[in-house]
C-alpha cells in the first residue's frame, strides 16, 4: 500500500521551491501575510486549474469538506473565497510569470531534443496572439471594441514540445505586430507568423539579431525580382527568387534583399507566397516551416478547452493575469510530468486522470501507468475478440 504524498501534492514537488520564494520575495508576496500565504493561493489556483473549478465558491466547497486533504496537499492556510479572491486582487502576478518562466526552462531542456517534422538544428518558434472576450462591464480596463472587452495572449512556442517560452498579456486593442517589440530574439533561431505581423521596419530588426523569419505576403506587395533559383515544381513548388522590396515606404524599411517563395498546395490547390530573411535552407523547406505555425494555434485551442482562461475568478487586471499565469504554470507541470515518466498518452488525458485523482494517495507513475496498460490491454482484447469472432 502507498502510504507517500497525495497526486496533487506530489505534482506540486516538481516545483523548484528555492526558485518560487525567490519569485514571491521579488515582488514582496508574503509581505505581512500571516494566514495565506503565496504558496496557498498558488495551490488553490492550481488546483482548481487541475480540477476544472468554475468559481472561487466551488474551489472552497472542494477544499473545505476536510481539513485532513488540505494538510497533505500542503495548504496550510485557511480555504475561503474572500481570502482568495483578496490574495488574487493584490498580490503581484509577476510572481507567478517569472514561476512559468522557471518551469518553461526546465520543460525546454526536457524537450530540446525533441523531432517536430523537419531536420533543422536551430530552433524553431511559432508566434501569433489569441483573444479572450470579457464583459465590459465587468472589465473596463480591458479595452477592445465600444461594446466589448478583451484580452489577448500573444505567445511564442518552442515547437520542440510545444513549450511557450514568451507569453505578452495585453488588453485585445493592442495590435498584434506592436508584440514584437518585446520578443527577445534568439540568433540563427526560425520564427513563424502569419501575414497580420508584416512591418517591415520590425523584420529588418531579425537581420540585425541575425534570427531568421518565415511569413506569408500579403497580396500588394511591391517588389523586383534580382535572382530566381531553380525548383522542384513536382514538389508543389512554384518559384524561388531573390527580391528587393520597391514600395515607397517598404523599400525604405527594408533595404536589403528577401527571399520569395511561391508555394501550390497539392491538397487544397491553393496558391502561397512566402517571404523569409534566410537564404540557405531548401525553398521546400519555407512552407513546411510555415507550416509548422499551426502549432501555436493548436496550443490555444488546447488551452482553452482545458484549462480556466475563459471564466475568471476575479475581475481586476491583476487577478485576470494572475490566473492565466497560474494555468501556464499548470500546463508547463504536465508537460514536464508527462516527459520525465515517459507517459505515451496525450496532456489531455493526463489532465483528466489527474482531474479526478488529487486527494488519492498513489504514486502518480503507477497511477498513469496501471491506467495506460489496462487501456492498451482493453484495446488489445477488443482487437482479439474481432478477430477470432
Amino acid at each position: 500500500m502507498f502510504i507517500g504524498r497525495a497526486v496533487f501534492s506530489q505534482i506540486m514537488t516538481r516545483i523548484p521551491q528555492h526558485q518560487f520564494y525567490a519569485c514571491v520575495d521579488r515582488y514582496h508576496g508574503n509581505h505581512r501575510i500571516r494566514t495565506f500565504s503565496c504558496w496557498d493561493q498558488f495551490l488553490c489556483m492550481a488546483f482548481a486549474q487541475l480540477t476544472y473549478r468554475d468559481s472561487l465558491r466551488d474551489i472552497e466547497s472542494c477544499l473545505r469538506l476536510d481539513r485532513s486533504p488540505l494538510y497533505h496537499m500542503g495548504i496550510r492556510g485557511k480555504v475561503s473565497r474572500t481570502t482568495m479572491a483578496h490574495a488574487n486582487e493584490t498580490r503581484d502576478w509577476r510572481i507567478y510569470a517569472d514561476l512559468a518562466q522557471s518551469l518553461i526552462a526546465i520543460a525546454r531542456r526536457l524537450y530540446a531534443q525533441d523531432d517536430f517534422g523537419l531536420a533543422l538544428t536551430q530552433t524553431a518558434y511559432a508566434f501569433d496572439s489569441t483573444t479572450i472576450d470579457l464583459c465590459l462591464s465587468l472589465f473596463p480596463w480591458a479595452k477592445f471594441r465600444t461594446h466589448k472587452a478583451a484580452v489577448k495572449l500573444h505567445t511564442l512556442i518552442d515547437l520542440r514540445g510545444n513549450i511557450p517560452c514568451f507569453i505578452h498579456i495585453t488588453d485585445g486593442k493592442v495590435h498584434d505586430v506592436n508584440a514584437l517589440d518585446h520578443l527577445i530574439l534568439e540568433p540563427g533561431a526560425f520564427y513563424m507568423f502569419d501575414r497580420g505581423y508584416i512591418d517591415f521596419a520590425r523584420l529588418f530588426t531579425f537581420n540585425r539579431s541575425l534570427a531568421f523569419f518565415v511569413t506569408r505576403a500579403k497580396s500588394n506587395l511591391k517588389y523586383r525580382v534580382i535572382e530566381s533559383r531553380p525548383v522542384d515544381k513536382d514538389s508543389g513548388m512554384r518559384s524561388d527568387q531573390i527580391i528587393l522590396l520597391t514600395g515607397l515606404q517598404s523599400a525604405r524599411d527594408y533595404l536589403i534583399p528577401l527571399r520569395r517563395v511561391s508555394y501550390r498546395d497539392p491538397l487544397t490547390h491553393k496558391r502561397l507566397v512566402f517571404l523569409s530573411n534566410n537564404f540557405d535552407v531548401p525553398g521546400s523547406n519555407i512552407p513546411q516551416l510555415y507550416k509548422c505555425r499551426w502549432q501555436v494555434e493548436l496550443f490555444f485551442k488546447w488551452i482553452k478547452q482545458n484549462l480556466r482562461i475563459k471564466t475568471f475568478f476575479g475581475t481586476s487586471e491583476n487577478a485576470v493575469k494572475t490566473q492565466i499565469w497560474i494555468a501556464i504554470c499548470v500546463y508547463v507541470l504536465v508537460a514536464i510530468l508527462k516527459k520525465e515518466m515517459n507517459i505515451e498518452r496525450s496532456l489531455s488525458e493526463i489532465l483528466q486522470i489527474l482531474s479526478v485523482t488529487p486527494f488519492e494517495k498513489v504514486d502518480v507513475r503507477q497511477l498513469l501507468s496501471e491506467i495506460q496498460h489496462q487501456t492498451s490491454m482493453g484495446d488489445t482484447a477488443k482487437q482479439l475478440m474481432l478477430m477470432y469472432s
